[in-house]
């Protein structure tokens, strides 16, 4: 059992400042939301009156729509904001934007934005807790948590596990949340892609690095496929779409190379045919959609210990 009950962290703007009694905990609490995300009936009334303000200044689907419900099922009064009906559009500051959240006076503010560390200039300027539901290409922690309840519901742990995670990881917060979340918590993880979508000392981050694809695969007991990010590509990272797939997409005879066992994940949107084919997006392997009532469990499991629910 995990001595930690509270979070001693006030924001969430990355796995990298949580510890692992932290991260621990909050998978835990997820666990319980998870019940009662099944309930029939799932508004509870732990965070009544309680005040949470949502500023996405980036599309989102899944994101929003899961911290929405975590409001709603958890009672809380959510008032959302997003990049087309936010004074952005008429030229005001971020910092303008930070000034006004406070006076408003929410508790918690979850934010999604274009560019990295946009959370943590919100978290050293207002009284509130600060919730990251993405920064440009630094992290990701809500999905990355998610991605660790969804394999701890299909492996006994963590530890020891074999975790490939293929694809753009250049521009992406969930790789960057989940290299930090999985090898914290004792996985071994391995990322594979061109090497142009590779950062330069990513292994620094806990992960090791294998160009080829088929290398990599071989005893993966976890196989997380990236979402080729082309609206983030200013210019050309590979030859085409074409070589792209021959080279890194996810198939049967690839996902057959991993463990029999193995869980199949993505973050979504998929860009099917391209770094994922639908035969196994599709399959007896994929975890997918799992992913995604985990995420909302997650979201309500961080609102329930950062307003006080763990007292």
């Amino acid at each position: 059992m995990n001595d930690v009950q509270q979070l001693r962290q006030k924001h969430i703007l990355g796995l990298a400042e949580l510890s692992v009694e932290e991260m621990t905990l909050i998978l835990q609490t997820s666990e319980s939301m998870r019940e009662i995300i099944d309930r029939p009936i799932k508004q509870v009334p732990t965070l009544r009156g309680r005040q949470v303000l949502s500023l996405f200044y980036e599309s989102s689907t899944r994101t929003k729509a899961s911290f929405d419900l975590a409001c709603k099922y958890m009672s809380a009064g959510a008032v959302s904001i997003s990049k087309d009906s936010s004074s952005l559009t008429k030229g005001e500051s971020l910092r303008d934007t930070v000034r006004n959240v406070e006076i408003m006076g929410p508790e918690v503010v979850i934010m999604r934005h274009p560019s990295g560390g946009a959370c943590h200039y919100l978290a050293r300027n207002v009284s509130s807790s600060v919730i990251n539901a993405g920064d440009g290409t630094h992290e990701h922690p809500t999905q990355g948590l998610l991605d660790m309840l969804t394999v701890l519901q299909h492996k006994e742990h963590l530890d020891g596990l074999n975790v490939v995670i293929v694809g753009d990881v250049f521009h992406s917060r969930v790789a960057r949340s989940n290299i930090i979340g999985f090898s914290r918590m004792g996985a071994n993880v391995v990322v594979s892609g061109p090497s142009t979508l590779l950062p330069p000392y990513i292994e620094e981050m806990g992960c090791q690095v294998e160009s080829d694809l088929d290398h990599a695969l071989a005893e993966a007991d976890v196989v997380y496929v990236l979402r080729l990010q082309l609206e983030r590509q200013s210019a050309s990272y590979f030859p085409s779409l074409r070589e792209y797939t021959e080279l890194y997409g996810l198939n049967e005879r690839r996902l057959a190379l991993a463990k029999p066992d193995a869980l199949l994940m993505h973050p979504g949107p998929m860009n099917r045919g391209v770094e994922i084919d639908s035969d196994v997006a599709d399959g007896a392997q994929s975890v997918i959609l799992e992913q995604v009532p985990n995420g909302v469990a997650v979201r309500m499991a961080l609102l329930y210990l950062l307003l006080g629910g763990g007292e």
